[in-house]
């Protein structure tokens, strides 16, 4: 059979997956890393591990393709948003990954908020002002060390990295990547002027910006190692976001997709760049002519594991997502609206659909009769709001979800989909492939060679189980609790600013991974 493979970068681990023209997947694989918190507010990755581990993907899965006689007729990228590295003239690191959920740039992000740039900025370029974007990210840098960043020759992020390591040296980047940047203007298809000049980067420090379905060419020695022929077609790819609508059939009007990993994401695909006057919603390119709106949440599965860490400390020997499932087991047994306990989830701060770094978490109307099932609930149900305030955001913009098509490792979990479906409002279908991101690089790719000519009928292939519906007591129980969420969130805002100003700062981070 031939098969395409999809290289999935994410933020604790590479996939790698060959999916057949059915989109039946063939193979997989999955490299892990830890995720480097050196320090107070900072999230990194070691990038020649980073790149180590998409070739090592690539070889794996390539290997199995060949004991089962398929033939790989290309290779696809995704990888996460929102990642800087600096490189070198020849494509080589020079430092680490600064994530997503690295957060130093706060107070750059603050200024240009409070100047009254944010807003003008996210119309042109789509990604809203926060310390995720790479715009707010190098304007840390400017400050903080303004030689590294004029003479270092390459700013990029994951994908540069990846099409360094597997193409040999083209410094290209993506549309879909570029227009999480906050550097890119959306509608004039550029770099932006005023970003540039805030970052203090110059356009010829940054990729040249191609088409997703740009097909390259596996470099020699990365062919060789995988087995496979030196003019494999490599295409670039798309961000993971949206791939992932692909790879879950989220493609048509009213449909959305959920990403529930360690953090979450709601998305529904439209035909252009879109931003919504309010600024409540990210617009990232999947192709040229399909564009996908939404926003993501800094926290979802990660508050399970939080919840586990500190309310649930096993053993050495004993495994976090057995400690998760046994949690959620726990929590499935309480009512909705957790006997009234709200959750604000905001263990990372929190971006949709406020864009606010400042926000902390907190639990709201907590009583002695409240137990660990309790908070572990109302900590899921927390996540759930915070995506039905995105959803809200859709129907605000004319863009309302009929269904959703849900993807991640917090998908498994039958409470989070129930609770999911019911703060939506909206039935809600698990793709019945785990690896949706990965196979959406797959699809993309046969969209790129001419074999699907319309994504819409890539996104037919996918396949999906029942759909749980939502509980309608539960449901409109979470609608009219929903405007709490907001005032709390909002609220907590002055009172974490009040006990940052009161509070001695935090002692220096010492070295440790973690792995979420």
């Amino acid at each position: 059979m031939d098969v395409v493979i999809g290289i999935d970068t994410g933020t604790t681990s590479t996939k790698g997956v060959a999916a057949g023209p059915d989109g039946e997947i063939r193979a997989l694989t999955s490299v892990h890393y830890p995720l480097s918190v050196p320090g107070s507010g900072r999230a990194e990755l070691d990038s020649t591990q980073l790149a180590a581990a998409a070739v090592t993907a690539l070889t794996d899965v390539a290997a199995a393709c060949r004991e089962r006689g398929d033939r790989v007729i290309a290779v696809s990228l995704s990888s996460f948003l929102h990642a800087l590295v600096p490189m070198d003239a020849a494509g080589q690191p020079l430092g680490p990954v600064i994530t997503w959920a690295d957060n130093r740039s706060a107070a750059q992000c603050e200024r240009i908020v409070a100047d009254g740039r944010a807003k003008e900025l996210q119309g042109r370029t789509g990604t809203p002002v926060h310390p995720m974007s790479p715009l707010t990210k190098l304007a840390w840098w400017a400050q903080d060390d303004p030689a590294m960043l004029r003479d270092t020759p390459r700013w990029g992020g994951v994908k540069e990295l990846i099409v360094a390591a597997l193409a040999g040296g083209p410094f290209l980047v993506d549309l879909s990547v570029a227009s999480g940047t906050g550097l890119y203007d959306i509608h004039a298809r550029r770099w932006d002027d005023e970003a540039l000049q805030i970052a203090g980067v110059r356009p010829e420090q940054l990729a040249e910006v191609v088409p997703t379905t740009q097909a390259l060419r596996l470099g020699p020695d990365v062919a060789t190692a995988a087995g496979l022929p030196p003019d494999t077609p490599l295409i670039i790819g798309a961000a993971d976001g949206p791939l992932a609508n692909l790879g879950v059939g989220a493609t048509a009007p009213g449909i959305g997709a959920v990403s529930l990993g360690t953090s979450g994401a709601l998305r529904t695909v439209v035909g252009g760049p879109t931003v919504d006057d309010d600024g409540r919603l990210f617009c990232y390119a999947l192709t040229e002519d399909r564009w996908v709106i939404g926003g993501a949440v800094n926290n979802a599965g990660s508050v399970v594991r939080w919840a586990g860490q500190t309310m649930a400390p096993g053993g050495d020997g004993e495994d976090a997502d057995d400690r998760d499932a046994k949690l959620l087991e726990e929590a499935a047994a309480v009512i909705a609206g957790s006997e009234g306990l709200l959750c604000l989830p905001y263990l990372l701060g929190e971006r949709a659909p406020w864009w606010r770094p400042g926000l902390r978490g907190a639990y709201i109307g907590l009583r002695r009769e409240h137990g660990r099932p309790h908070l572990v609930r109302a900590a899921v149900e927390g996540v759930c709001q915070q995506l039905a305030l995105v959803r809200d955001s859709f129907d605000a913009e004319g863009a309302p979800l009929t269904e959703i098509r849900a993807t991640g490792g917090a998908a498994a979990s039958s409470l989070w989909i129930s609770i999911l479906a019911s703060a939506l409002d909206l039935p809600v279908t698990v793709a019945e492939v785990p690896e949706g991101t990965a196979l959406g690089a797959c699809l993309l790719a046969r969209h790129a060679l001419g074999e699907l000519p319309d994504l819409d009928q890539a996104a037919a292939l996918v396949a999906t189980g029942r759909p749980t519906r939502p509980d309608p007591e539960a449901a409109d129980l979470y609608r009219r609790l929903r405007p709490l969420v907001e005032k709390s969130a909002l609220a907590v805002l002055d009172v974490v600013a009040e006990l940052d100003r009161l509070a001695p700062e935090p002692l220096p981070a010492t070295e440790k991974a973690v792995d979420s």
